[in-house]
């Protein structure tokens, strides 16, 4: 079935945001035709799409470049400054979703950040190597870091979960040409999946990443509120039931201690910093895909 695809004007585009690390937030679209099964997202679009499956639509918000034009105007009117704190792309899609290739919105709202000179950081979280497309605007950039969600150095791995995502190994190359163009670049690692409890798998993603040039790597575990578990183990119970144990384990505390400490022993010794300091647990703090 062709996924549906919804051209919408949106009512405002920088948002404030109650993410750790982001001031505001600026969605270009919303919802996601990558289809990951463990998107924390799905939990938020039971509000604007309670009857879609997550990953089957498209909120596309054509009028977005002009109403950041008109939001970053009013702030620096009022605040007198081109710094209104951190922003960042996405928190309920991926801003280079396969259709960005067609809209250019995220490009968009990129080029009106660069010609507005906008000083505060501005960071860029995807699966997608569509955002190399977009380096020369990067480039203008003053304070902008770009970051790939990478769950797995195997693409079969990821392919599992990450249904219509572009490969790991893409983002790989990505962020080494991020690199190469010195772009600063971070990794998410999120959510851990189960088999992330091996110290020895923690270890060579490291590496990985590290070889790839990456500076920060933020780490998350499993979000499995009631939509997102209902349909993760939905796909699980088809494909692979045997694992559902394998995630309800991953849910405990117990769990959650171990990995806290391999994740902590992975990262003792290597020049990578990590985000917020800590392995971020949905009940106490929240962070984007």
């Amino acid at each position: 079935m062709a996924p549906k695809i919804n051209i919408i004007q949106a009512k405002t585009i920088l948002t404030k945001s109650g993410l750790p690390g982001a001031t505001w937030v600026i969605n270009p679209y919303q919802g996601c035709l990558f289809s990951c099964l463990y998107c924390y997202a799905a939990q938020i679009a039971r509000w604007s799409h309670p009857d879609e499956e997550w990953g089957t639509y498209l909120d596309v918000k054509t009028n977005a470049p002009e109403l950041l034009q008109k939001e970053l105007d009013k702030l620096a009117k009022k605040s007198k400054s081109k710094n209104f704190g951190s922003i960042f792309f996405s928190s309920v899609t991926d801003p280079y979703v396969g259709l960005e290739a067609k809209y250019k919105l995220t490009r968009r709202c990129l080029e009106i950040l660069a010609d507005f000179s906008y000083a505060g950081e501005i960071s860029i979280l995807t699966k997608s190597p569509l955002v190399t497309r977009d380096l020369d605007i990067l480039k203008k950039l003053i304070n902008i870091s770009v970051g790939f969600t990478v769950t797995s150095t195997d693409d079969k791995i990821a392919r599992f979960l990450e249904v219509k995502a572009p490969p790991v190994s893409s983002r790989f190359d990505a962020l080494r040409k991020l690199k190469e163009a010195n772009i600063s670049t971070y990794a998410f690692v999120g959510p851990l999946l189960p088999y992330f409890i091996s110290n020895q798998t923690i270890g060579e993603l490291l590496n990985q990443l590290q070889a790839a040039g990456v500076a920060e790597v933020w780490f998350e575990h499993i979000n499995l509120k009631p939509r997102i578990k209902d349909r993760l183990y939905k796909f699980l119970a088809k494909e692979n039931p045997e694992l559902i144990p394998t995630f309800e384990n991953a849910n405990t505390e117990k769990y959650r201690n171990k990995l806290d400490k391999i994740i902590k022993q992975a990262m003792t010794g290597r020049n990578l910093k990590m985000g917020l300091n800590k392995v971020i647990y949905h009940n106490q703090t929240t962070k984007s895909k």
